[in-house]
């Protein structure tokens, strides 16, 4: 063979990637606009010089960076690494806060935040119906104690008057005043004074009916019948009974006093200026019915209490010897004129003026505020003297 002769040429043993061929799209990875990347040698224009393999790339073996991943280890980082990471929600927003970076502790409430979303008109109307109604409801707890002391204080003021008429006081005022019809069967002044306490004291004391039926007079007889002292007994229970309820309203009472000062202000206040208004109506009323018929007046008052025929008496029996008609008539006076006087004065004390209402502190507060507002501050009267030096110059 002649140096002339042709010689054979070797297969071309290299591997090239044809970058059109599909039975290899698979093995080239995607970039993020999903089309393979093509090598610096398929990307440029082929030149003949690039069809011929040179002996250093002949001979030097593929390697990963041809685009075929020579391990499956490399395939998968290599498809983790093209995996397109989507943009972050508002990035435009948090990109434009990362770009001015102003300092400030208050950050601006994103435009599909709920705090930018406003209810409609109706529903913000509604809502502040609802707060000022709420606002308005007072409790009911404090009601409720003013409506109590107002029924209890005219109880209480009759129960007061009664105990004050049955007290030996009273007697002494009673038989010594003058006009005071004297006794026609004997009993002198004295007499009546010592037998009318007995009679007295029984009705606030806890004796028996023997404290009265033991007593005799200076002939020797019982001073007081069988039917007096039964009558008399029935008197002690209808007198203790009721100043047992007094007692209790006025303990009661001072409980809702306590109650009504820590809960309510102006709450004592109303509570006894409604009983005195109460009071008042229906000791008017009773004076009334009094004024227009004594004797039925009386007589309708014992039935209330008593059984009838337990209560009627003749002139010469010790009880209308001590206390006649006259001193029934007094003491009704006496009563009906000390609740009067007390209901009276309690009205006057609680009269709802301005400044027992807290108008007169709410107006000087109004006005001192309104007057804060007309005076200039520092601040403004330093800017009202510095706007005439400026105009100057």
């Amino acid at each position: 063979m002649s140096d002339k002769s042709p010689k054979p040429q070797e297969p071309d043993t290299e591997v090239h990637e044809d970058p059109n061929e599909p039975a290899f799209d698979w093995m080239k990875p995607k970039t993020s606009s999903g089309a393979s990347p093509a090598t610096p040698a398929a990307s440029t224009a082929a030149t003949p010089s690039d069809n011929k393999p040179s002996a250093a790339t002949a001979s030097t073996p593929t390697t990963p960076a041809t685009g075929q991943p020579g391990s499956r280890a490399d395939r998968k980082a290599a498809e983790a690494a093209d995996v397109e990471v989507e943009p972050p929600l508002f990035a435009d927003t948090l990109a434009g806060a990362s770009t001015t970076k102003q300092p400030s502790h208050y950050s601006e409430p994103l435009p599909t935040s709920a705090l930018q979303i406003r209810p409609p008109e109706d529903e913000v109307a509604r809502r502040n119906a609802e707060r000022e109604q709420a606002a308005k409801v007072k409790p009911v707890g404090p009601r409720i104690f003013q409506v109590l002391l107002a029924v209890f204080y005219p109880v209480i003021l009759l129960v007061l008057a009664v105990r004050a008429v049955t007290s030996p006081l009273f007697l002494w005022v009673e038989y010594n005043r003058p006009g005071f019809p004297g006794d026609g069967y004997g009993f002198s002044t004295d007499d009546r004074m010592t037998y009318g306490s007995y009679a007295v004291d029984y009705l606030s004391n806890w004796a028996g009916p023997r404290y009265l039926g033991g007593l005799v007079n200076l002939d020797g007889d019982k001073l007081f019948t069988d039917s007096e002292v039964s009558h008399m007994a029935d008197v002690k229970l209808v007198i203790l009974s009721a100043f047992g309820a007094g007692l209790l309203l006025i303990v009661l009472s001072i409980i809702a006093i306590l109650y009504l000062r820590k809960r309510s202000t102006g709450g004592i206040r109303r509570g006894l200026f409604a009983g005195s208004i109460v009071t008042l109506v229906i000791i008017i009323g009773l004076a009334v019915l009094a004024v227009l018929g004594w004797q039925q007046f009386f007589t309708e008052f014992h039935r209330i209490f008593f059984a009838n025929g337990t209560w009627t008496f003749s002139l010469e029996d010790t009880l209308i010897r001590l206390f006649p008609g006259q001193f029934w008539i007094d003491a009704g006076i006496v009563i009906g004129a000390l609740v009067f006087l007390a209901a009276t004065v309690t009205f006057i004390l609680t009269w709802p003026t301005k400044r027992r209402r807290g108008l007169a502190s709410a107006q000087a507060d109004e006005d001192r505020e309104e007057s804060d507002e007309a005076t200039p501050t520092n601040d403004d009267a330093d800017s009202l003297r510095k706007e005439p030096t400026s105009a100057a110059r």
